[in-house]
């Protein structure tokens, strides 16, 4: 086995171990017994928006509104997003139709 190949192995182990982590310890840390903190709830509650809205500036800050192609598939993302979203309250499938949408937009309609 070459050199890289063991760094490469070693890289997705850490990276495995850091996520296992992250993810377990949270269960490890509030038991039934040991609640979280109400600033703990609160960000809880509070940061999934929070994430979104940055999520959201972040995917639309190269917009361009110079041409229909630069704008439309984006709006119509958007606009299934939220409606998807609306409509069924589940995250995956609003995140599925949005991504649907955007593509035929950029594939089918404005290639």
């Amino acid at each position: 086995m070459s050199d890289q190949q063991i760094r490469a192995i070693l890289i997705v182990a850490v990276v495995a171990a850091c996520t296992l982590a992250t993810r377990a310890l949270p269960f490890l840390i509030f038991t039934a017994q040991r609640q979280p903190s109400a600033k703990i709830r609160y960000l809880g509650a509070r940061l999934p928006f929070a994430v979104m809205a940055i999520l959201v500036v972040y995917s639309l800050k190269g917009v361009s509104f110079a041409a229909l192609s630069g704008w439309v598939p984006s709006a119509s993302a958007v606009a299934a997003v939220s409606a998807t979203y609306l409509w069924k309250r589940n995250n995956l499938l609003s995140i599925a139709a949005g991504t649907a949408v955007y593509m035929a937009m950029v594939q089918a309609v404005f290639a």
